[in-house]
This record gives C-alpha cells, structure tokens and sequence, in this order.
C-alpha cells in the first residue's frame, strides 16, 4: 500500500468535497506581473479559473477545501499558513468586488427605471394627444399603440436588471464567499532536490540561504573589483606616459 505524502496545512473537514491543484513551485500560483508583496498578489489567471471552475460544479450544502501537491520537499514551517492567507485575502477581495458590482448594478437599474418610466409616460401622452388630434380613425389608433409599444420597449432593460441581471453576480459572490474561507492544504514530494523550496515562494530571507551562494557571491564581486582596479592603473598609467598607447606596443619595440 502506498504511504501518504507528508503534508502541512489545515485540517480537511469529513466528507469534504476537494479541489486538487498540482504545481511544480507556489509561485505558479500567483500572478507573475503583479506588483504587490505576496500576501497580497493577485492569483495566476489561469490558477484562478481552475479553481473556480472546479468550485462551480461542488454541491454547495457539503464543505469544501483545497489541497496543492507540490512537486517539492517542504520548506518553511509556515508557508501553509502564508499560502492559506494569501489565497483567503484574493478571494475575499474578489467578494467585494463582486458586492460592488451588484451595487453598481441596481444603482443602473433604478435610474433606469426612472428614465423609462418617464418616457414610457410621455410616449402614452404624445399618442392620446395625436389620436385625439385626428380623430377616432384607423391611423390614429395606429399611432397611439406604436407608441404605446415604444414606451413599453424603454421598460426592457430595467425589467432586465431587476428580474435576471442580479441573480448571477448574487451566485458569484456565494461561491467566492466559500472561496475566502477554503481550508488549504499542502502535499509534498520527497523525491524532489531538497533545498528546491529555497528559489520557490514565500521569499529566502539573506539569513536562510546557503552560505555557499554568499561565499561565492562575495568572491565574484572581489574579483570584479580586482579587475576594475587593475583598469583604472592601466589607464593612469597610459595618460601619464602622454598618450593612449597600446599597452602590447612597448613589449612588441623590445622584441624588435
């Protein structure tokens, strides 16, 4: 029987419905572009509509919970933690966002209204005025129901908002509410290099990386600075002899 992969993070709930991510580093994660510190950056697009995609298709009245398995061994004790955090914050955003939007959205709808109940109002007025004007005809009952049907058309698109534009954002911003509260879980690789977590996300403090990198970093930038140093004298060396001479000429007039 296979052994269970060691893992960190939350707790995954009884009988919870799993949404299973598989990535080589956290960093694929997030969004590569943004700006932001981690804990704040937004998701990769991609990741994003996974996830949700995989979310939509959950029965709502059982728990849910994400597990990522990262093809590397573990690395810092609270990257689960960070992660989970991180993955809260985008979500919870997005839920505002979404909240706003339906805002924004019954705010259109009600000047909407508004508009179309005025002119839904004039149209009725303008066609009794016509029809009254020409008298009880064929031409004139004509008039009088095309802008009947013109104030009714001005009706569509508030009629649109309050009755089927809400309800779609109302399910979006349900299903990010789950999203922001997801329990996170993080299933690791052993076979995997070992110090491969230290290139990886949450950022290396200068105090966690090898000494070896530092040592060797320390002696490329000794020697850049020997070289530069041996430049600057060459040059000096050449303006004090009155010239830019090429440094090979005194050696080539000895040979000679």
């Amino acid at each position: 029987m296979p052994q269970p992969r060691p893992s960190a993070g939350d707790a995954l709930p009884a009988h919870c419905q799993v949404i299973e991510v598989s990535v080589a580093g956290l960093r694929q994660l997030f969004n590569a572009i943004d700006p932001s510190p981690f804990r704040q950056r937004d998701l990769d697009p991609g990741a994003e509509e996974f996830i949700v995609a995989w979310a939509t298709d959950l029965p709502m009245d059982k728990p849910w919970a994400l597990v990522v398995h990262l093809n590397r061994p573990a690395g810092r004790t609270d990257e689960a933690a960070i992660l989970r955090e991180s993955i809260h914050e985008y979500f919870g955003q997005r839920v505002v966002a979404s909240r706003r939007k339906l805002r924004a959205l019954f705010r259109r709808g009600r000047i909407s209204l508004v508009i179309a109940v005025a002119f839904l109002t004039a149209c009725i007025a303008v066609g009794d005025a016509v029809a009254g004007y020409l008298g009880e005809s064929r031409l004139s009952d004509v008039i009088r129901e095309g802008f009947l049907i013109g104030g009714w058309v001005a009706m569509w698109r508030p009629l649109e908002v309050f009755l089927y534009d809400w309800w779609p954002i109302r399910a979006e911003a349900r299903l990010l509410q789950r999203l922001s509260t997801i329990p996170v879980r993080i299933e690791y690789r052993e076979d995997a290099r070992g110090d491969a977590w230290r290139s990886d996300w949450p950022e290396v403090s200068t105090a966690e990386r090898p000494r070896g990198n530092a040592g060797a970093a320390s002696r490329q930038g000794d020697d850049e600075r020997g070289a530069n140093d041996g430049i600057r004298r060459h040059r000096a060396s050449s303006h004090a002899g009155g010239g830019t001479q090429d440094p090979g000429s005194g050696a080539r007039q000895d040979n000679r």
